[in-house]
């Protein structure tokens, strides 16, 4: 495949990427976020082991799911990887 097309269509996703943080930045200051509680939570993936940090627990279990689902995709290809170039 040519670089250059590449190069465009990683272009395009970043430029989309921002569009669409900037729509929704501008649909909650409109809808009166002021109003609730905040709940957040995260994931910093070192490698195959994730760290979780949150505000709730519905939140860190939301996270932890996926970040558990993120490393066992993480794994198999890792395990696919090597048996590809054995």
């Amino acid at each position: 495949m040519n670089p250059a097309v590449l190069y465009a269509l990683g272009a395009a996703l970043v430029a989309i990427g921002i569009i669409i943080i900037i729509i929704a930045i501008i649909l909650v200051a409109m809808s009166g976020a002021g109003k609730g509680k905040v709940k957040g939570a995260g994931v910093i993936m070192i490698g195959p082991i994730p760290i979780i940090f949150g505000t709730d627990k519905k939140s860190v279990k939301a996270v932890l799911a996926l970040a558990l689902a993120l490393t066992i995709v993480l794994v198999i290809a890792m395990v696919v990887y090597y048996w590809l170039l054995r």
